[in-house]
């Protein structure tokens, strides 16, 4: 990555593929499989990594090298790579560094495929994972051990939208000589720049506000070269990396990442403000709210509180299927980070794979909604939730 001193937003913009002889102003999409070679020479050079080049698009493109050179602006980070999905960005990235043999410590608040990686999966490969309780950062030394390689966390969390504190996680793993591998897919990099905290590698779902309007699947890491070579390295023969089209239309949609996440962020805490005031729910949680516990970290390391607010309805679980049932205006889908705003039941969806007794230990009840606030006018939202409320 060649950095630059021009603001967020600028290179969200400008940061672009050198034109070719057609002088075109945004990137063309180069819907190729392969590249060819000029001559035999060519070819063998370009295999034996002595020259930097596209050769398959598998391994790199056009677009989705700009996808990646964009987002390595936004985060400061040296090296990256694009993968089809979120999840495949998570899977790839702990496969490419794990060992048989080796331990991570995970957060326990993640995201249930996630968990579904370190509890169902990585044990058949003899990976083994050991849990810290996000509220009790000071207990994760003790739980490291001779085997472990990686400290795993994704802040804010989901659903529960709770925050755990970068500067704190990035002098662990330096002091223990550990990988500091951090999800910022709710804070989105306009948010929040785990690197400046010490985190190592930075994964991203670009499923969600990075396209912003539910379109594309993706996911992406960047962070250190080093490491990312290795994760490169996995991919390339592993093949999970994102296709042509899919990093153009993110590439374009990181052009109005800052703008649209403004507002997300703006319709988000106007909403929390409205749920804290209401007699019709428990309790809400938004890490800009005053009344989040971890409000004084969210405010030291994000910018704004990002798009989604979790909150527990009145009623337990009757009350909650009313509550669904009696949305009429905006989305039930497990999506988030879409223009359009959506509620989701994660006991039901996104974290069904999980156990009562998991989703207790996370936060999550059987009345537990997650809102991923939209770019609807907000009166028109809190109108909705108030009409399925009452």
């Amino acid at each position: 990555m060649k950095k630059n001193n021009n603001k967020f937003e600028t290179n969200a913009i400008r940061t672009q593929l050198k034109r070719s002889e057609n002088l075109e102003h945004s990137v063309p999409l180069y819907l190729t499989s392969s590249f060819v070679f000029e001559d035999a020479e060519d070819m063998r050079a370009s295999f034996a990594e002595e020259k930097d080049r596209n050769i398959y698009s598998r391994y790199s493109n056009p677009n989705s090298s700009e996808f990646i050179e964009k987002v390595c602006q936004m985060e400061g980070a040296e090296s990256g790579f694009a993968f089809a999905s979120g999840m495949a960005a998570v899977f790839s990235t702990l496969a490419a560094l794990l060992d048989s043999g080796d331990h991570v410590l995970s957060a326990r608040s993640i995201f249930g495929s996630t968990h579904s990686l370190f509890t169902n999966f990585f044990p058949k490969w003899n990976i083994d994972h050991t849990y810290f309780k996000i509220d009790e950062l000071e207990k994760i030394e003790g739980l490291i051990t001779p085997k472990t390689k990686i400290i795993y966390a994704e802040t804010p969390t989901n659903p529960g939208v709770d925050v755990l504190d970068l500067e704190e996680l990035g002098k662990i793993a330096k002091k223990n000589n550990l990988i500091l591998i951090i999800d910022n897919c709710f804070a989105s990099p306009y948010l929040q720049q785990p690197i400046k905290f010490g985190a190592d590698l930075v994964i991203h779902s670009g499923t969600k506000l990075m396209d912003g309007q539910g379109r594309v699947l993706a996911g992406i890491t960047v962070g250190s070269a080093d490491l990312m070579d290795k994760v490169y390295r996995f991919s390339r023969i592993t093949g999970p990396a994102l296709s042509p089209f899919n990093a153009w239309v993110l590439s374009k949609s990181l052009e109005t990442l800052a703008i649209r996440v403004d507002r997300h962020c703006d319709n988000a805490l106007k909403l929390a403000e409205y749920l804290e005031a209401s007699d019709k729910v428990n309790w809400v949680k938004y890490p800009f709210l005053k009344s989040h516990p971890k409000y004084e970290i969210a405010k030291k390391q994000m910018k704004a509180g990002g798009c989604v607010v979790a909150f527990e309805v009145k009623g337990g679980l009757e009350a909650g299927r009313e509550f669904f049932d009696s949305i009429k205006l905006l989305s039930l889908s497990a999506n988030l980070g879409d223009s359009r705003t959506i509620v989701t039941h994660p006991a039901s969806t996104t974290h069904s794979k999980l156990s009562v007794e998991e989703r207790a230990a996370v936060g999550i009840s059987d009345g537990t909604v997650r809102i991923s606030v939209g770019l609807e006018h907000i009166d028109d939202i809190i109108a909705d939730i108030a009409q399925a409320l009452g």
